[in-house]
């Protein structure tokens, strides 16, 4: 029986949704027989939240009352910590829901029907061309340079008139290099002042680049600038769903017009304030990550493969052509990798058993780099 064709009568959605590239979340790892599945796809670190948090979780009894729709409570534990103003913090649903409220704040379709333009490098954070056309602006996508970086010159050379935002993504996901301080300063006083720069810092806590982009000095100099920063990645808080933006008043006051109301829970936000209060044990698991890190990099390198230079949680390699083959190769050794067909393949770092197979599978793969 032949599906009913579809008719003007029909509910149909907004034309830019057929257009729009379907989100792949990091799939779960096969079973295999005798190993220890690994999920190194969505990079998520390898252990939870604090024990701290799991209390604030546990001793949360307002479940039956709408949180605080300001997040008052964590504005206040980040002014603290981060030492900023709090009224220069809006928190949203990890940095992906804070990115919507900029995005649906400053990108879209203006009153006299010409689109917005947003430019960002790619391949970068793979949600970046579903918000921007979901918001009703145009997505400009710049080429990363061949070692994973930003091509800096090119999109200065793509701004105009209309472009609205520019994102960037510092480490890159999912090629893993970070921008520089240097190189920041020089691309913002190339910036029209009317164009906001985002700086997407999502993995921020895993940055040892000395040369790296500073976020609260580069927001504290420029007014066109905003951060966007998670609890999902270092906190171990990814299902909880918290993340913030850090703005000058005048771009603050108007995304709040716009902020999804409730998006941060009283759960969440409890959550994230006694994982704040405790950043000194969090940020000791992390730079027991970021040493595994290192050690993933040196032996990969050893082996004789070329990849970008990581100061994320993850590793990229550029395989391109072979990219599926070694997803396959991954799941017959119970690990999930996320591939970007005919692209290349982005590995968290996970257990120290799970990147001792990953390793190995790359000694065994070394024909496909």
């Amino acid at each position: 029986m032949t599906e009913n064709p579809v008719t003007q009568d029909q509910v149909q959605p907004r034309s830019v949704v057929a257009r729009l590239p379907k989100y792949a979340a990091g799939k779960p790892p096969a079973s295999v027989q005798g190993m220890t599945a690994y999920k190194l796809s969505s990079n998520e670190i390898p252990f939870g939240p604090l024990d701290a948090v799991h209390q604030a979780v546990v001793e949360q009894n307002s479940l039956n009352r709408y949180p605080d729709p300001l997040s008052t409570k964590l504005r206040d534990a980040l002014a603290d910590y981060l030492d900023v103003p709090a009224q220069d913090i809006v928190t949203g649903a990890g940095s992906l829901g804070a990115l919507v409220q900029i995005l649906n704040t400053f990108a879209g379709q203006n009153e006299d029907g010409v689109q917005d333009e947003v430019i960002y490098a790619w391949r970068s954070f793979e949600a970046y061309p579903i918000l921007v056309q979901t918001a009703g602006a145009l997505p400009v996508e710049i080429p990363l340079l061949e070692d994973g970086r930003h091509d800096l010159e090119s999109m200065i050379a793509a701004v105009n008139e209309n472009t609205s935002v520019i994102l960037l993504c510092t480490p890159n996901n999912p090629t893993g290099p970070v921008l520089t301080q240097a190189e920041v300063d020089d691309f913002l006083a190339r910036v029209p002042k009317n164009v906001l720069v985002v700086l997407d810092e999502a993995y921020i806590e895993f940055v040892r680049d000395e040369k790296s982009v500073d976020g609260i000095h580069t927001y504290n100099e420029n007014e066109n600038v905003v951060l966007l920063r998670t609890f999902s990645k270092a906190h171990g808080m990814a299902n909880l769903r918290v993340g913030y933006s850090v703005a000058h008043p005048q771009i603050t006051e108007n995304i709040r017009v716009v902020a999804t109301p409730f998006a941060v829970s009283s759960v969440a936000e409890d959550a994230a304030v006694a994982s704040l209060a405790n950043i000194d044990q969090v940020l000791e698991r992390v730079e027991g990550l970021v040493s595994e890190r290192e050690r993933v990099v040196a032996a990969l390198s050893e082996q004789g493969w070329k990849i970008p230079s990581t100061q994320a949680n993850f590793v990229w390699l550029p395989l391109g052509a072979n990219t599926e083959q070694f997803v396959e190769w991954a799941n017959a050794v119970a690990l999930s990798v996320r591939g970007f067909a005919d692209e290349g393949v982005r590995v968290s770092i996970g257990e120290v058993e799970a990147n001792d197979r990953f390793i190995e599978l790359c000694k065994e793969s070394l024909d496909l780099a």
